[in-house]
C-alpha cells in the first residue's frame, strides 16, 4: 500500500516516540487518514499511535475537535489558523502527548488565486508546548502526489518533534 520510502521513515518514527515515550494523534482534512494508515501499517504502531481524526469537513472539525467556527469562518478551514485549531484540538480529544493536523487543497479544483491548489497547512502541538503551524505549496501535481507530499511533510514533521 505504502512505498518502501514512507514505511522507513513512518517506522523511524515510531522507534523515535517510543524511545522517547511520546505518543501521538493526528487531525487530517485533505489526506482524509492517509497519515493515520501509514503509521498504523508499522508493526508496534500500538505503542505510539494513541488516535486519528478525519475531519474532512467544517462541521467534523467542529464538532469532533472544537474548532471555532469563528476561525472557519474569518480564515477558512485552509488556513495556519485551521491547522493550528486542529491541532490543539486532536490533543485536547485525546490522550496523545503531540498531535499534528493537515489540512489542505490536493485538488484537481477547488484552488483560488490565494489558495491555490497543491496548499497545505500543517499543525503541530505538544503538550505543554508551543502549537506551530507550517505552509507548504507542493503546487498543481495531480490530487495523489499533493495528498502524497503532505504525509511526507507530516511524517519529517512528526520526527523533528520526537527529537
Amino acid at each position: 500500500m505504502f512505498s518502501e520510502p514512507f514505511k522507513s521513515r513512518a517506522a523511524a518514527l515510531i522507534d523515535s516516540c517510543r524511545a522517547a515515550g511520546l505518543t501521538i494523534a493526528t487531525a487530517e482534512s485533505c489526506t482524509g487518514g492517509l497519515l493515520a494508515a501509514l503509521i498504523t501499517a508499522i508493526p508496534g504502531s500500538s505503542h505510539v499511535f494513541e488516535r486519528g481524526f478525519v475531519t474532512y469537513s467544517n462541521s467534523a472539525k467542529i464538532e469532533s475537535l472544537g474548532v471555532a467556527p469563528p476561525i472557519l469562518e474569518q480564515f477558512g478551514a485552509v488556513s495556519a489558523e485551521a491547522a493550528r485549531a486542529m491541532a490543539a484540538g486532536a490533543l485536547a480529544h485525546s490522550q496523545a502527548s503531540m498531535a499534528l493536523s493537515i489540512t489542505g487543497i490536493a485538488g484537481p479544483g477547488g484552488g483560488s488565486p490565494e489558495k491555490p491548489v497543491g496548499l497545505v497547512h500543517f499543525g503541530l502541538a505538544r503538550r505543554g508546548g508551543a502549537i506551530i503551524a507550517v505552509e507548504k505549496r507542493f503546487g498543481e501535481l495531480g490530487r495523489d502526489e499533493v495528498r502524497s507530499a503532505a504525509i511526507a511533510t507530516a511524517i519529517d514533521l512528526l520526527l523533528e518533534a520526537a527529537h
